[in-house]
C-alpha cells in the first residue's frame, strides 16, 4: 500500500517559482508512475504532469509545458514538481496520485486520465498573486 503526502505549496508572486514534493510510504513505490493534478475553485480537477515508474517518461499538460519539470527519486520515495514562471492561473490545490497500473509507460499524454489513479495525497495550496 502506497500512501502519498504533498508539501511545498505557498504564496508566490507571478513569475516566481515553487517546488512541490510528494513523499511516499510503501515498498512498491518504485513500480508505479506518479501524477500531479490540480483543482482550482469551481473547476474540475485537471492533469498537470506525470512521471513513469523509472523516471524515464515525463508528460505535461500543454498549459505547463516548458515551465514545470517533474522528477522522481525512487531511493527516497519522492517525486518533485519544479514550477517556474508561475502565473495567476496556476493557483489551485495540487495533488499527487499513484497510477493503478504497475510499470506503465503511457504512449501519449492524453492516455493519462484521473480514473487511472488510486492513492491520492491530501493536497497542497499554491497561490500565485498577479
Amino acid at each position: 500500500q502506497v500512501q502519498l503526502a504533498e508539501s511545498g505549496g505557498g504564496l508566490v508572486q507571478a513569475g516566481g517559482s515553487l517546488r512541490l514534493s510528494c513523499a511516499a510510504t510503501g515498498r512498491t513505490f518504485g513500480a508505479y508512475g506518479i501524477g500531479w493534478f490540480r483543482q482550482a475553485p469551481g473547476k474540475e480537477r485537471e492533469f498537470v504532469s506525470f512521471v513513469s515508474w523509472s523516471g524515464g517518461g515525463t508528460y505535461y499538460a500543454d498549459s505547463v509545458k516548458g515551465r514545470f519539470t517533474i522528477s522522481r527519486d525512487n531511493a527516497k520515495n519522492a517525486v518533485n514538481l519544479q514550477m517556474n514562471s508561475l502565473k495567476a492561473e496556476d493557483t489551485a490545490v495540487y495533488y499527487c496520485a499513484k497510477d493503478r497500473i504497475k510499470w506503465r509507460l503511457p504512449a501519449q499524454t492524453m492516455d493519462i486520465t484521473l480514473p487511472d489513479f488510486d492513492s491520492w495525497g491530501q493536497g497542497t495550496q499554491v497561490t500565485v498573486s498577479s
